[in-house]
């Protein structure tokens, strides 16, 4: 065990400075501040920094929070953010909005006595760290990245880390080897939200030439449309995807790949790989009398106006925005609360309607306190079932019967059933729809042999996301439906890895028994004799980039213990091949 700097035994999270309700309701600005630095010490004191890890194996990027946390316990900064960096290509977006409490924080020991340590609010500090000193920040990553490609270079300590890792019950976020240069390589990605970025950044880093194609007119797909300005300041979007660019990658927009071109003929064009992750936007509606009103819309519609065209700022942005003087919002989930706290912010008095109770809200909680803070009201087991009109064709109410929880359904929760009689009228004059998202079914359509599920979602293999078309990947929401931020990045960065496979040499295959003969003869008759079983073997397939002595060893020690040489025996056989080819 880590040795523990002050350990701080309070039982709850240190508190987020965050703005006065009455003040934030009426304006755009970020809600939470963040951390000072003595905050942030303060909070990653109280980690005990537990053998077993469990915040590692529940974070989709495998973000090493033990030793990041214990970093910033002891004021080093620089460190703590080039750990999070390294395995997290957008920290101050997950920061931010990733829902901690179900992934690292979830899993926290100090949650079975209290509150777990605040993994994200550190993250988020660490982040904004940063990004006010950038030389030490970028210093300490450069300085990071050196020592993981010697990790990797080093099989025999390569093998440790992973073993340590399943034995503590992590599954390794897979990554791209060291040594591994696609410098040349076109690869194209369809789509700019975080799963996109993350695997265009990750391929970046090994000089691939990386076209992003997006649809819209600006990068960054929900985080830009979809995520409100006062949980997600665009300023940080536009940082994030300014360090991706200024690592190469290429951005086109007002792109919609499967109308202006498809996947083949991207192919066509040269790209030798397509990462597909058009994200879950098609909205899904309730199908009820009155869906077609003036007034009605759903959750998409309203916070793309807000956020991506900025009409919370019209008449300095030319889009305006209708958010009425008594806005209804249905749906529990984080959309209907950013719909319901956006409409707020725009003038209305909120009521937000959910068919089931508080506790079942799959909303993060503190969005939920944050709502109630300032002001929204909440009208648990209640479902509509009509929205009326007036003579005009505008909305004037919505009808809607209380609800009960009957036996849990097959996700698991509780069905809810009407009660007879209860039915009931709200008045409102904006009526806004957010019980989730579907995929468009565009690229599924336009790809011959992409295979697809009856939902639209494209099929892949979990470990590289490969789909059922050669050369072609997908992850994000296309892929798992509407889904998280996170969990998006961590598709994403699978999808590097099983592209830079696809496109680098591929060792041939060789079997344990000449692996077994090449060596026995090294061993037995000396090195001429393993020269010539070695080469007769043709352990090929050693990384082009892998140029450096120490690089072809370890990879050609690698390959022999995959088919079960010793270590120690692979190692002395790969020293004498590479050193005397």
């Amino acid at each position: 065990m880590a040795k523990l700097v002050n350990y701080n035994r309070q039982n709850f999270k240190t508190p987020m400075p965050v703005l006065d309700p009455l003040e934030r309701a009426h304006t755009f600005s970020e809600v939470t501040l963040g951390y000072s630095a003595d905050q942030a010490v303060n909070e990653a004191r109280r980690c005990i920094q537990c053998e077993s890890r469990p915040c590692v194996a529940g974070c989709p990027v495998g973000v090493p929070v033990r030793e990041f946390v214990a970093l910033i316990a002891r004021r080093d900064f620089a460190a703590a953010y080039a750990a999070v960096k390294d395995a997290n290509a957008l920290p101050a977006i997950c920061g931010r909005v990733c829902p901690q409490e179900t992934q690292c924080e979830g899993v926290c020991m100090r949650g079975r006595k209290g509150e777990p340590v605040g993994i994200g609010r550190l993250e988020r500090f660490i982040a904004d760290w940063a990004a006010e000193h950038p030389q030490e920040a970028a210093r300490a990553l450069a300085d990071r990245r050196l020592e993981r490609a010697r990790i990797q270079a080093n099989p025999e300590r390569l093998e440790e880390l992973e073993r340590e890792n399943k034995a503590l019950g992590g599954k390794a976020v897979p990554v791209i080897p060291a040594g591994t240069d696609l410098s040349g390589r076109k690869v194209a990605v369809v789509g700019s939200g975080p799963a996109s970025l993350t695997c265009a950044g990750e391929l970046a880093k090994v000089n691939a030439d990386v076209t992003v194609f997006e649809a819209l007119h600006a990068v960054g797909g929900v985080l830009t449309y979809g995520i409100p300005e006062f949980r997600l300041p665009k300023e940080l979007v536009a940082r994030e995807v300014a360090a991706i660019e200024e690592a190469g990658v290429k951005f086109e927009l007002n792109q919609v790949v499967g109308k202006i071109c498809d996947i083949g003929e991207l192919m066509e064009q040269g790209f030798e790989a397509v990462f597909v992750a058009t994200g879950a936007g098609l909205p899904s509606y309730l199908g009820i009398e009155g869906e077609g009103l003036n007034g009605v819309c759903v959750a998409n519609e309203l916070l793309t106006r807000v956020n991506l065209m900025k009409a919370y700022r019209f008449p300095e942005y030319e889009t305006p925005v209708y958010a009425g003087q008594k806005c209804v919002v249905v749906g529990g989930g984080n959309v209907a609360m950013d719909a319901a706290r956006t409409a707020k912010r725009l003038g209305a008095d909120v009521t937000v309607v959910y068919r089931r109770g508080r506790e079942e809200m799959p909303a993060r909680h503190e969005e939920i306190r944050h709502a109630e803070e300032e002001g929204i009201v909440f009208c648990n087991l209640t479902n509509p079932v009509r929205l009326i009109g007036d003579e005009k064709g505008w909305l004037s109410g919505v009808e809607v019967v209380d609800m009960t929880l009957g036996e849990p359904d097959e996700s698991g929760r509780r069905r809810p059933q009407e009660v007879s009689g209860s039915n009931h009228v709200i008045d409102c004059d904006m009526f806004v729809i957010s019980i989730g998202n579907r995929t468009n079914p565009l690229i599924g359509q336009t790809t011959p042999g992409l295979e697809t599920t009856p939902r639209n979602l494209i099929v892949v293999d979990e470990e590289t996301g490969a789909t059922s078309v050669p050369g072609v990947f997908a992850g994000g929401d296309a892929v798992s439906g509407a889904a998280t931020v996170i969990l998006a990045m961590g598709a994403g960065k699978r999808a590097a890895a099983g592209i830079a496979a696809y496109l680098s040499p591929q060792p041939a295959a060789v079997s344990l028994a000449e692996a077994e003969e090449a060596t026995r003869q090294f061993e037995a008759a000396g090195e001429a004799l393993a020269q010539e079983a070695v080469d007769s073997v043709q352990l090929r397939g050693v990384p082009a980039a892998a140029q450096a002595a120490a690089e072809a060893e370890a990879a050609l020690a690698s390959a022999l213990m995959d088919v079960g040489v010793n270590p120690e025996v692979a190692a002395k056989a790969a020293a004498y091949v590479v050193r005397n080819s």
